[in-house]
């Protein structure tokens, strides 16, 4: 194809694809003659990967130069180019100071009640949320991280979907496009979730004594009506789904805990 069908298919201009390609970021296409250049479907999934990592990652064009020569290694696995972007787009950076060491023992313990077993004891992760609960503790806030393992399974139920979506893919672009874009989007996507939860949540905790007074009437209501024409058992059926759905907000009912 042309550049400009490449451009068409990509949504890149034409002047940046060149300046892409001036960069090291994209190889050029292939000369089939004077002012002619043929570019395939490896410049398409390039162009996606480059466009992924600097529009949705904002990542400046040397860290990109930088992670894709990390990822392009030759004895580099899938897994191992996964960490190097994941690293990249990490918006927690290394802690100015060393974390305490009960921080440290923390965050590890963490991780081995959730058994990940695959994390050196001294991987920077480690340390940022060492940091993270050293920030907590030293804010009065340690019954927050006595709730830590209600976001440790949070997190462990969404990096199981993350890595799921990957698998379906089959190109190595493809595969770190997707984990670039859907954590960068998936992380937006957590926090405005978490929101509406804290909104939600927040309603049945803290509101004022007419509207509970108010709420709890509309209850017996709902109830009276269907208590003529439940069968046995029903009653706790619906208990049983009532907090089913409550499990969904396992991580902001932490965090209003905290404040009860």
């Amino acid at each position: 194809m042309r550049i400009g069908e490449l451009s068409a298919r990509t949504g890149v201009p034409v002047a940046t694809i060149k300046y892409y390609v001036r960069e090291g970021l994209v190889s050029g296409g292939e000369r089939t003659g004077h002012n002619q250049v043929r570019y395939g479907e490896e410049h398409v999934r390039r162009l996606r990967l480059v466009r992924s990592m600097v529009e949705t990652g904002a990542l400046p064009i040397a860290k990109v130069r930088e992670v894709l020569a990390e990822v392009e290694e030759p004895d580099r696995d899938l897994d191992s180019a996964l960490g190097v972007a994941s690293r990249a787009l990490s918006s927690h950076r290394a802690p100015a100071e060393e974390p305490e060491e009960v921080d440290l023992e923390t965050a590890r313990a963490l991780v081995r009640r959730r058994g990940w077993n695959r994390i050196p004891s001294d991987h920077e992760y480690l340390a940022q949320l060492a940091d993270v609960i050293g920030r907590l503790r030293l804010l009065g806030l340690s019954d927050l991280v006595e709730h830590e393992d209600r976001y440790a399974r949070a997190a462990e139920q969404i990096a199981e979907a993350d890595i799921r979506l990957l698998s379906k893919r089959g190109d190595r672009d493809e595969i770190l496009e997707a984990m670039i874009v859907g954590t960068v989007l998936g992380d937006a996507l957590l926090t405005i979730l978490r929101r509406i939860a804290q909104v939600e949540i927040s309603g049945r905790e803290f509101k004022g004594p007419e509207e509970h007074r108010a709420g709890r009437e509309e209850a017996l209501s709902t109830r009276d009506r269907y208590a003529g024409r439940s069968a046995p058992g029903t009653a706790v059926s619906h208990a049983q789904m009532a907090m089913s759905a409550l499990v969904g907000f396992s991580t902001v009912q932490a965090d209003w805990a905290v404040l009860r």
